[in-house]
C-alpha cells in the first residue's frame, strides 16, 4: 500500500476517534506523546539552534513525507495527527517550551474548523493560538504563526465548507502577527487554487484535500527555511 495511505488511514482513525468522544477533548491531549523523544534531546542534545514545529497531522506527516527535511537538523517534529488548540495548547510546555527552542513554528487549526473535539468558535481558535505563540515569547522563544492551508473540503467531515473560515482566520492571525512582531508565515497564499482550496494535483491527492504531497511539503519547506532564517537572525 502507498505510504501516504497509510499515514491518511492513520490519521482518519484519530480524527474519527476524537470525533466519538468530543466532549472528552483533554483525554486526547496526548502529553506524554513524545515524552520519551523530549527526554533524549533534554538530555542528550544542546543546540542554539533549535526549532520546534508544532501542529496536527499536517505536521506529523511532514516527516513521513519528507524525512530528509528533519534528518540531521535542528528541527524538530511535535505534530500529532488529529489534534485541535485546546490539546495543542496542553502540550505546549513539553513538547515546545521545555525543549528550549531558540523558534517554535506553529501550525494549527485545521482541525477545530472540522470539529474534531466539538463545535469551536472562530475566536476561541484563534485565541488558542495566541496563548501559544504569547507563551513561547514569554519563555525568549520566536515566534512563527503559520497560515491555515487552503481547503474547500474535509472527506472526513463532509459538508463543512471550511474555506470562508481559514481565509478569516488566516486574515486574524497574520494581523495579530504583524501587531505583536511575530513572523507571519503564508502557505495559503502559496498553494491555494481558484476555488480557495489546496491546489489538485499539485499540492494534494483528489481523494485527500487536506494533506501536501511531497511537491506540497518542497513548497512548506522553503516557505518555513527563509520564516526560520529570519527568526534565528533576530
Amino acid at each position: 500500500m502507498n505510504l501516504k495511505y497509510i499515514i491518511l488511514s492513520v490519521f482518519l482513525l484519530q480524527f474519527i476517534t476524537q470525533d466519538i468522544n468530543a466532549q472528552n477533548w483533554s483525554e486526547f491531549a496526548n502529553t506524554g506523546y513524545y515524552a520519551k523523544a523530549n527526554l533524549e534531546l533534554k538530555l542528550h542534545s544542546k543546540t542554539e539552534n533549535r526549532v520546534v514545529f508544532m501542529g496536527n497531522s499536517i505536521t506529523e506527516g511532514w516527516v513521513f513525507m519528507r524525512p530528509e527535511f528533519f534528518e540531521n537538523r535542528d528541527y524538530i517534529n511535535r505534530g500529532i495527527g488529529g489534534q485541535t488548540t485546546p490539546q495543542m495548547l496542553l502540550r505546549f510546555r513539553p513538547d515546545v517550551v521545555d525543549l528550549n527552542p531558540k523558534v517554535v513554528l506553529i501550525l494549527a487549526g485545521t482541525n477545530d474548523i472540522a470539529g474534531n473535539t466539538g463545535f469551536t468558535p472562530l475566536e476561541t481558535i484563534i485565541g488558542n493560538i495566541k496563548s501559544m505563540a504569547e507563551i513561547a515569547n514569554a519563555n525568549g522563544i520566536e515566534v512563527v504563526i503559520s497560515s491555515i492551508l487552503p481547503a474547500i473540503e474535509y472527506l472526513w467531515k463532509p459538508g463543512l465548507n471550511p474555506a470562508p473560515k481559514i481565509i478569516s482566520i488566516n486574515k486574524q492571525l497574520k494581523a495579530y502577527a504583524q501587531q505583536n512582531n511575530f513572523i507571519y508565515l503564508d502557505y495559503f497564499t502559496a498553494m491555494v487554487d481558484d476555488n480557495d482550496g489546496l491546489k489538485v494535483p499539485d499540492y494534494t491527492a483528489a481523494d485527500d484535500l487536506v494533506h501536501p504531497n511531497v511537491a506540497g511539503y518542497l513548497v512548506m519547506e522553503k516557505l518555513a527555511e527563509k520564516a526560520i532564517e529570519t527568526a534565528l537572525s533576530r
